[in-house]
């Protein structure tokens, strides 16, 4: 299987999850799910299923980094929820749609969860605010990848919360440090001296094949 970081976010709704949108912080979310992008996009292959309030934001930031988005970032979306897909999924080429179960919500999530976590071996798994779907992820993912180390940016509130009492102990940082780019830096054990490259085609296999070096000075004219 293909390593990858696996990105469980979202953005609680208070109508949906009010308990979840009450502790949850709309500006750190953002600033999270945009850092961690920052930090892995052309560096790191990055899976998730795709929440709409949170894709445009990685389409974005993978433009402004001149990567190929759809070679970086894989979607799994559930066919029940054909009717909420953003336009753009269809251009990236980038999604995997698993089928609607029987047209039950849950049952068409989980079978989504489980082709997931068997496509991909996951080095890391980050969680960012969420409503009970990331707690869910959560739980699966233990199950089926249980030697996964998850990163839950407690920072951000929402479901978040709830993931990190499951984990039990949780280092400091990610409850209080808001420089998330030096902390995914950090617990993801991504250089800032990794290059990144347009597609994971062109990237080499060794890490340190992948760090900028400086240039060596010409010799002088004799």
């Amino acid at each position: 299987m293909t390593d990858a970081i696996f990105l469980s976010a979202g953005v609680p709704d208070p109508k949906r999850g009010p308990q979840y949108a009450k502790t949850a912080d709309t500006v750190a979310i953002t600033a999270a799910v945009s850092a961690l992008v920052h930090v892995t996009l052309g560096r790191r292959l990055l899976v998730w299923g795709g929440q709409p309030a949170i894709t445009p934001m990685i389409w974005v930031i993978a433009e402004g980094l001149g990567i190929e988005y759809g070679d970086w970032v894989k979607l799994y979306q559930s066919k029940h929820f054909k009717d909420e897909y953003p336009e753009d999924n269809q251009r990236f080429q980038n999604v995997t749609y698993t089928d609607d179960v029987g047209h039950d919500r849950e049952h068409s999530l989980r079978l989504m969860r489980e082709r997931m976590f068997s496509d991909f071996n996951f080095t890391a798994a980050v969680f960012i605010g969420g409503m009970g779907g990331i707690v869910q992820e959560f739980d699966l993912l233990q199950q089926l990848q249980p030697n996964v180390a998850p990163l839950p940016v407690i920072s951000t509130g929402g479901a978040v919360l709830d993931v990190a009492q499951r984990i039990g102990s949780v280092p400091p940082d990610l409850r209080d440090d808001l420089d998330y780019i030096a902390l995914f830096h950090r617990h993801l054990g991504v250089s800032v001296k990794e290059m990144r490259y347009r597609s994971p085609t062109e990237q080499p296999p060794a890490v340190a094949d992948r760090l900028w070096q400086h240039p060596k000075p010409s010799s002088p004219t004799p």
